[in-house]
């Protein structure tokens, strides 16, 4: 990570660590998902939360859910859960799965979000689709997205390329993301270093916690070089 970046400018985005994904019970479960990968990133994720809170990042929280009615789900979405077996709405023992409300929709006690912090709730893959991330980003000039969470070749890839489209610099903490498939963890991450970073750069948590530590432990006058660094770095003299 380049520790030249601007903590006011920067948010941590963490993706759908949430029971329905993460916990026995939840969708990811009923569909006979395995989901010990998605329980392992959960420690990375709360050192990347206790990073960005003490560097003062705005820090955003997603999670993906319908609402009871189940108006907000397309059909094909609704027929791919059912295939899955997992049908979104349905009951489980954390609730209807993937309905907002419902117990497995909350997020998991580690990862729970602070007072102020954003929570961004989704009906579709991307945190952009249908949500109100957007002007949040943009009422807080955020330019740069430090991105974790579940599933990478899902619900992260699908915010990631939207925020690469739409201009930010984005990078990707490996480590931190899980596939629904070990198998596709590695090809979703070599994915975004392609053609020179198309979808940004991949890093782990300690580089990450590393840089963030780096903003909080810096006297006002290095912040403020690295910021100017920053800034000329993407924007010229």
């Amino acid at each position: 990570m380049d520790t030249a970046l601007d903590p006011t400018r920067t948010a941590l985005v963490v993706i759908d660590l949430q029971r329905d994904f993460c916990s026995p019970g939840g969708y990811a479960d009923k569909a006979g998902i395995d989901i010990g990968p998605m329980q392992a990133v959960v420690a990375n994720a709360v050192r990347l939360l206790q990073a960005a809170r003490a560097a003062g990042l705005l820090v955003v929280h997603t999670r993906e859910g319908h609402l009871s009615d189940l108006s907000d789900c397309p059909a094909p979405k609704l027929q791919r859960s059912v295939d899955a077996g997992a049908p979104i709405g349905s009951l489980g023992p954390l609730g209807r799965l993937l309905v907002r409300g419902e117990q497995g929709h909350d997020f998991v006690d580690a990862v729970r979000p602070m007072a102020g912090e954003e929570v961004i709730d989704k009906p579709g893959y991307g945190a952009f689709h249908r949500t109100r991330l957007a002007p949040v980003l943009a009422a807080r000039d955020i330019e740069r997205l430090i991105v974790c969470g579940v599933t990478t070749e899902v619900c992260v890839h699908s915010t990631l390329r939207e925020a690469v489209d739409r201009g930010f610099l984005c990078t990707t903490v490996g480590d931190a993301t899980a596939a629904s498939n070990p198998a596709l963890q590695a090809p979703a991450l070599a994915m975004i270093g392609v053609e020179g970073g198309i979808f940004g750069r991949v890093c782990s948590t300690d580089e990450v916690v590393a840089s963030l530590q780096g903003l909080t432990n810096a006297a006002p006058d290095q912040l403020s070089a690295r910021v100017n660094t920053w800034v000329k770095a993407f924007t010229g003299p």
